[in-house]
């Protein structure tokens, strides 16, 4: 059973920062595309960040400059590092787990809620 465990939301001001973690249990997290996901009240899912084998990157136009992804293979885990969070920010963030294949997967965390105020 693959299980991802992100840690690390929680309440701050506008312009603060905050890390998201997400520890892989299994052994997918070498073979996966690790990426973080966001969902707010009224809004579709939207990819923030993701992050390849090779450690190529991609962001969500919103959070360029301002998110970095990270991962880290000696201890499964994928990171999201958040700068100069603005109240539009605030979403529950899930962590995944993805790989077209063979065999192909898709997980997913419980998410973590991040909550900026103004």
């Amino acid at each position: 059973q693959v299980q991802l465990a992100e840690s690390g939301g929680g309440l701050v001001q506008a312009g603060g920062s905050l890390r998201l973690s997400c520890a892989a249990s299994g052994s997918i997290f070498s073979r996966s595309v690790m990426g973080w996901y966001r969902l707010a009240p009224g809004k579709e899912r939207e990819l923030v960040a993701s992050i390849t084998r090779a450690r190529s990157t991609n962001y969500a136009d919103s959070v360029k400059g301002r998110f970095t992804i990270s991962r880290d293979g000696a201890k499964n885990t994928v990171y999201l590092l958040m700068n100069s969070l603005k109240t539009e920010d605030t979403a529950v963030y899930y962590c995944n787990a993805f790989s077209p294949g063979p065999p192909a997967y898709d997980y997913w965390g419980q998410g973590t809620q991040v909550t900026v105020s103004s």
